[in-house]
This record gives structure tokens, sequence and C-alpha cells, in this order.
């Protein structure tokens, strides 16, 4: 269920040249990994998966410079059409900012390419801050951080 929430969402992106993640990233293999190793968090409505968020502790690919134990980090946050503007994708990142401020994290941290310009609106009306925006091959992507203590 958390691999076509994740499916959609990149239908729906690829539909619109916004390609983003690739089928081996969010087929149900992966997934399933790590869904049994507790990193996705869903948003339901009932019985429905309407939102999900991979969780992290840790992120060395796009934050190698964060010592380890001091922040969370937010990962393929995808919301199905018929609820996006809704409210899941903040009710899931006000999740992750808790999550992260129980488990003694100081910050909570994402990324997201830098061309998304509706995405980074998001975040930054969520109240994260543009921390940088780095080169990783070919595309930007902007790195995102929140203090985990401000509510």
């Amino acid at each position: 269920m958390i691999a076509s929430v994740l499916q959609d969402a990149e239908l729906w992106l690829a539909g619109g040249g916004r390609a983003l993640w690739s089928a081996t990233a969010i087929g149900h293999e992966r997934v399933l990994q790590d869904t049994s190793a507790g990193l996705f968090h869903v948003a339901r409505d009932g019985e429905q998966i309407v939102g999900v968020m991979k969780f992290e502790l840790e992120d060395a690919y796009f934050w190698p410079e964060v010592p380890p134990g001091t922040s969370a980090f937010v990962h393929k946050l995808a919301i199905r059409r018929a609820w996006a503007k809704k409210g899941v994708s903040i009710a899931l990142l006000a999740y992750a900012r808790t999550r992260a401020q129980q488990l003694g994290r100081t910050h909570l941290r994402l990324d997201c390419v830098a061309d998304r310009h509706g995405l980074r609106k998001l975040y930054e009306g969520f109240g994260f801050a543009l921390h940088s925006v780095v080169q990783k091959g070919a595309t930007s992507f902007a790195r995102y951080e929140l203090p985990t203590t401000e509510q």
C-alpha cells in the first residue's frame, strides 16, 4: 500500500515532466525492506493510506557533515492526489518534528530537487529554513533544516 502511494505520486510527477524517483527506489521490494525496518510512517483516513513519509535517523548522502545522533531526516513524502492540499503533508511533517524531538534530535532535515518551487514553498511555510543548495550529479538539491524545539 505504501509503494502504491509512492508510485501514484511518481506517475503524477512524471506525467507533468517532473519525474523524481526511480522504479527501483519506490518498487515493492525496496519499500517492503524500508517498511520492515520501520522507516515509513503513514497518514490515514480510516483504513485508507492517504500519505506516506520515510523518516530516517541518518543521511550521509545529502548531509555528510551532520554529526550522528543530532538530526532526523524526511524522505519520500508523498500524498495521494485526492488528498493534496488538505493538510496531510503538514500533519506528516508535524509528526516528524515531534518524533525527532522525542528521540533527542535537535533538527529535522530534508532535501528536494532545487527547482521544485511548490514543494519548497510548502517546506518554508512549515518553518524549514534553506540551509544550502548542493549538486549531486546533474541535479541541484535544496537542503532544509528545522530546529525541533520550535512549535
